[in-house]
């Protein structure tokens, strides 16, 4: 999933969540909402790439020398509505062309439905009168029944904003029932559609607005808000009105600013450059204080107004920026005039420093040449107490050597001379059997005797159980050292006394100096390849592999 579908379905979940959280944890949710915001802006031109795309990928099409002027017709048609609300000159560009091939096409439908996006796209843009021009050239009662409602909404439009902007009384009266005489002629045509489509939904909410019932426009609203989808104008155009109105309901400037954020994320979302939500919220947070965001928010406001070139959205924020910016920068002569505050102080504060260390320097001259001194005095001494310390250890360790050299020999030769009178007395006994043997002429007998292993097998046993006592015996704590070498979980249990297990005997020779495997299965009579895995098994449950068959040398 991309960072963009994630922060999509963040929005979605936040602005679910915010329709039922608790009054107390609502400036909690707008913080979270300003810093998804944020992120939002952050990746604006991300968006704004996206649309390009697409409108791109439409011209092209339109530059294709075999489509027809209707097709031409269909695609800049697809044009305008990307352009729509992302560049007025574009838009009002592409319209024209339509215009023109309406007039080559003669197609009466072409003209009336460019001539009312025309009508529509000036009405947006705050040209009320040349957009009324526009409509008392068309004859409604040639119109479709789609085209008659976009008729009557374009109308109604118009006289909504002319009455609010007229300062004259009587002219204000006039706008004002021409708005509802539109209107009531609206309510006609729209009464013929379902009432749960979406132009019903919108009207419906206007007419409970001009009634002054904002709690039923409200539901309206929440019911079309659910219908919309986060990060298109459609639902950018819902939340910004009900942030007016939850405002007007119970004056509570939370909601109000909660729908403006998600207001705006969605104009971000779906490249609306034509938008208001930003610089009202700008304006909400100014006057609550919050200067620096304020001011970052107006800007960005203002760079859209700019890249849409709307004189309208032009005209609202410059009625705001200059407060704003003098504000802000109010506010950055202060922060200027308390950092150059600090770093006078500071600079006073580095001169005594400075001062001060030099008299400390000074001192510690005198100090460090003294402890020089005293520091070769010491190395010196130091020196001749590590030789001493080392030839004592030296003698040390040489006569443990020697000690433990003596104690092995005597170990050893008393040991195997008794092995080898024994190993004399049997093999005179075996030499005599064989020869009862073979002068009572048994030869059955004696190949039967020579066949068999159970004298070597015994033998074996005998020569184990006499290496493990002689080893033993001089080295009793053998078994106990080997196992503080290996993990705690992994250690070997003998099951005698006395004895050792085939692992040990392996290392009780490599203890006393046969390294190599090929010695030590000779002496164990073992394959090599049994006594390389039992070291390479040992090895592995060992605490240090590396060190460890140097440490088995060094048991004592």
């Amino acid at each position: 999933m991309t960072s963009r579908k994630k922060a999509s379905r963040l929005i979605r979940v936040l602005s679910i969540l915010f329709l039922v959280t608790p009054s107390l944890s609502y400036t909690q949710n707008i913080d979270s909402l300003l810093v998804v915001l944020e992120d939002t802006m952050s990746k604006q031109m991300d968006y704004d790439l996206l649309k390009e795309k697409r409108i791109n990928n439409l011209k092209i099409l339109l530059e294709d020398p075999n489509a027809s002027l209707e097709n031409q017709y269909y695609i800049i048609n697809r044009l305008i509505d990307e352009y729509e609300y992302y560049s007025f000159d574009a838009t009002l560009n592409f319209i024209e062309k339509n215009l023109k091939l309406a007039n080559e096409l003669d197609n009466n439908l072409f003209k009336q439905e460019i001539t009312l996006r025309l009508a529509k796209l000036l009405a947006t843009t705050g040209r009320y009168d040349e957009s009324i021009k526009l409509l008392e050239e068309i004859n409604p009662s040639n119109l479709s029944q789609d085209l008659i409602r976009e008729y009557y909404i374009i109308y109604k439009r118009c006289y909504y904003e002319l009455r609010s902007i007229s300062r004259v009384n009587h002219i204000s009266d006039k706008y004002n029932q021409l708005y509802f005489a539109y209107k009531d002629s609206l309510d006609a045509q729209i009464s013929k559609l379902g009432k749960n489509s979406k132009l019903y939904l919108e009207v419906a909410e206007q007419n409970y607005r001009d009634e002054g019932i904002t709690k039923k426009a409200l539901e309206i609203n929440a019911q079309r808000l659910a219908l919309a989808k986060m990060g298109t104008r459609e639902y950018a155009m819902i939340a910004f009105n009900r942030s007016y109105m939850s405002h007007e309901l119970d004056g509570n400037t939370l909601n109000q600013k909660k729908y403006l954020i998600l207001s705006a994320i969605s104009d971000i979302k779906s490249s609306v450059k034509d938008n208001a939500s930003m610089a009202n919220l700008a304006v909400i947070l100014f006057e609550e204080g919050d200067v620096e965001r304020a001011h970052k928010y107006i800007d960005f406001s203002f760079e859209d107004a700019k890249f849409y070139n709307s004189k309208l959205r032009f005209l609202d924020i410059s009625n705001v920026l200059p407060a704003i910016s003098k504000s802000y920068e109010n506010e950055s002569i202060i922060q200027n005039n308390k950092l150059k505050k600090q770093l006078i102080f500071i600079s006073v504060l580095s001169g005594v420093l400075m001062i001060a260390l030099f008299l400390i320097f000074k001192q510690y001259k005198k100090i460090k040449l003294g402890r020089e001194h005293l520091r070769t005095a010491n190395m010196q001494l130091s020196e001749l107490n590590e030789k001493l310390n080392f030839t004592n250890k030296d003698l040390k360790r040489l006569y443990e050597e020697l000690s433990a050299v003596d104690l092995i020999k005597e170990q050893y030769i008393g040991t195997f001379l008794n092995l080898y009178s024994d190993y004399i007395d049997k093999l005179d006994s075996y030499r005599k059997t064989v020869r009862k043997y073979i002068v009572t002429n048994k030869t059955n007998d004696l190949l039967e005797l020579i066949k068999t292993k159970n004298i070597v097998d015994e033998e074996l046993k005998i020569f184990y159980k006499n290496f493990d006592k002689s080893f033993l015996h001089i080295y009793p704590n053998f078994i106990k050292n080997f196992n503080a070498l290996l993990k705690e979980d992994e250690r070997i249990v003998v099951k005698e006394d006395n004895s050792l297990s085939v692992e040990l005997r392996i290392f009780a020779l490599i203890r006393l100096g046969i390294s190599n495997s090929s010695q030590i299965a000779k002496i164990l009579r073992y394959s090599v390849n049994t006594i390389y895995n039992y070291r390479v098994k040992i090895r592995n449950i060992a605490i240090n592999r590396e060190e460890f068959e140097n440490k088995v040398k060094e048991i004592t």
